[in-house]
């Protein structure tokens, strides 16, 4: 073959690679919890737009975060990574610019991104980050209306709902890719639906007669203390509500709810401008919560602990090209978004992920997944009342084991108790520390020893081989 030949080849070669990397968009949610959309019965919550959206999508039952906190949680989206390795373990610290992100892997391979909406790590930090052509941020958690914005480097202030300004940003990039034959992805970070709930005033009020259910923490057996404590902290539904517009537990989880209806409304505004240009069948809509979030369970709020209501998250992959409309119980991570995006758009992942690509799962050309994940918190000096937690899912059993406090380990058996109501280790009296504790689940129930010994060495085997210790590196001696 000649040389001119050999060209030709190649140049072709590289026009179909280029047509066949579909433009993406990535929806984050903040705090929404993993069963509300009107979609999935939910008793209240009405979201007509992401549900015309989700029932034509590849839907995950059983979405996780591996670490259930805002920053932590978007760095591992970013990275792929379990948090004690991107080292965000906190909503303060920064996503350290060294690590291979999905945005800078894609501007490599010729993509334009872009950023709108919730940083948040680096705290008050709002200039534009490594991997994006095109940023808009704001310091910190931002403001619900009339935000002050950091537009490509250049300080704007906008006057509206914040919300409904993000996706005016959305939809005015949108319209300046439309006749571009470079491929994009576009991460809209939403502020929505975080504390202090604020709902846009055209909503304010639609749930104000809902009754929102409340568990007495006495439906549930074994508690540890330090959960039970937290009833009356911060994070529990006795808290203090110093926020007028609060008053109460009932009032908080109406504002909450309320505020959903602002991000279903820009979630439809987004696919319809994609509609009626034509672009919504062929462009890749990647749909994902930071982390889940109490609503009453245990009579807690927030989100921070282990349980399945904070570390569940709403998934599904919109790509009528390519998918069929189905639901799927495979685990979906946090840290698997950065792998499938670049999966998607036909580049390799870098070694340093620990995520995987769900692609081959949703396109039915592999059946093997994982069965089993880590879950990690690390204590924070601005919300002590959750201590450092080590735990392990599988699609059997919840187990959760805590670092720094003298207290109750749990185990849930998910398949008899989905909805974690009985510890099975709650009742037993044990020494303090991992052996002690598998020496005193031997002595006093035997039948459980080998499930529970299977379950520790698994977690202890994860975290090594993910570079982690079930011991924090900033705490060993």
């Amino acid at each position: 073959m000649n040389r001119t030949l050999l060209c030709f080849v190649f140049l072709f070669t590289l026009q179909i690679s280029a047509q066949e990397q579909p433009n993406i968009i990535f929806i984050l949610i903040d705090d929404q919890r993993y069963d509300f959309l009107s979609f999935l019965d939910h008793p209240w919550i009405e979201t007509p737009h992401i549900d015309k959206l989700a029932e034509n999508s590849f839907y995950f039952d059983e979405a996780f975060v591996t670490t259930s906190l805002c920053s932590p949680s978007r760095a591992s989206i970013l990275t792929g990574l379990y948090a004690h390795s991107h080292a965000v373990i906190d909503n303060d610290t920064p996503l350290p610019t060294d690590l291979p992100t999905f945005p800078i892997e894609l501007q490599k391979a010729g993509y334009h991104t872009a950023f709108v909406g919730k940083w948040h790590m680096g705290g008050d930090n709002d200039m534009p980050r490594k991997g994006f052509d095109h940023w808009v941020s704001f310091k910190g958690q931002g403001k619900y209306f009339d935000p002050q914005l950091n537009v490509d480097g250049n300080q704007v202030s906008k006057q509206g709902y914040t919300p409904d300004i993000l996706t005016d940003f959305v939809v005015d990039y949108l319209k300046t890719r439309k006749n571009s034959d470079q491929p994009y992805c576009l991460f809209l970070s939403h502020k929505s639906i975080h504390e202090n709930f604020s709902p846009a005033p055209r909503h304010k009020g639609k749930y104000a007669d809902q009754e929102i259910p409340l568990e007495d923490v006495t439906t549930s057996k074994g508690l540890p203390q330090w959960t039970i404590e937290q009833v009356d902290s911060w994070h529990g539904s006795k808290r203090e509500f110093p926020n007028s517009g609060y008053r109460d537990y009932q009032r908080f989880f109406q504002l909450y709810s309320e505020c959903m209806l602002g991000v279903d409304e820009s979630v439809g505004r987004v696919t319809s401008y994609l509609e009626k240009n034509g672009e919504l069948e062929n462009t890749v809509i990647i749909y994902f919560s930071d982390n889940g979030y109490m609503m009453g369970e245990k009579a807690l709020i927030d989100k921070r602990v282990m349980y399945e209501e904070s570390i569940r998250v709403p998934a599904f992959i919109h790509w009528p090209e390519k998918l069929s409309a189905t639901r799927n119980d495979a685990f979906f991570l946090n840290i698997d978004i950065a792998p499938t995006i670049l999966d998607i758009a036909g580049v390799a992942k870098p070694e340093t992920m620990h995520g995987e690509s769900i692609l081959p799962i949703v396109m039915g050309s592999d059946t093997s997944w994982r069965q089993d994940f880590i879950y990690e918190y690390f204590i924070d000096p601005n919300a002590v009342q959750t201590p450092t937690i080590f735990g392990l899912r599988t699609k059997r059993y919840s187990y959760m084991t805590y670092h720094g406090v003298w207290d109750l380990f749990e185990l849930y058996d998910m398949e008899a108790d989905p909805k974690q109501r009985y510890n099975l280790v709650g009742e037993i009296s044990y020494g303090w520390g991992y052996g002690p504790f598998l020496r005193y689940v031997n002595r006093q129930l035997p039948d459980l020893y080998p499930a529970v010994k299977e379950l520790d060495d698994r977690l202890t085997e994860l975290m090594a081989t993910h570079g982690g210790s079930r011991v924090p590196k900033w705490t060993e001696k």
